[in-house]
């Protein structure tokens, strides 16, 4: 089975994430972006669920430390700000895709399956 990370620091998202992907998908949880990286190293996901506003570190710097030593894991930034720019800004800190809050779950599960298999 393969791990997804999911780095999320709101309880809500967690278990919205966690109900739609826990019967597919081994989760790990890290509720900021400090234990983000930590869990990447750690862990070795198959994916990134990257929360952009974390605290302690935010999730575009946390994907840049990720990079250093996991640079093929995909990392899918997740926010609920979607001005324009901030997807480019996400995918310049490394991230390989990015998804607007609240997540449609149809479109992550087609974006999980096309970066999983």
């Amino acid at each position: 089975m393969k791990t997804i990370l999911i780095v999320e620091d709101t309880e809500l998202n967690i278990d919205l994430l966690a109900q739609l992907l826990e019967d597919d998908y081994n989760l790990v949880i890290a509720r900021d972006g400090a234990q983000g990286v930590e869990m990447a190293l750690e862990k070795k996901p198959d994916l990134i669920l990257m929360d952009i506003s974390l605290p302690i570190m935010d999730g575009y710097t946390a994907t840049r430390t990720i990079r250093k030593t996991q640079p093929d894991v995909p990392i899918i930034g997740l926010s609920a700000h979607a001005m324009q720019g901030d997807a480019d800004r996400a995918k310049e800190a490394g991230c390989n895709d990015y998804l607007t809050k609240p997540v449609d779950e149809d479109l992550l599960l087609v974006k999980l399956k096309e970066y999983l298999g």
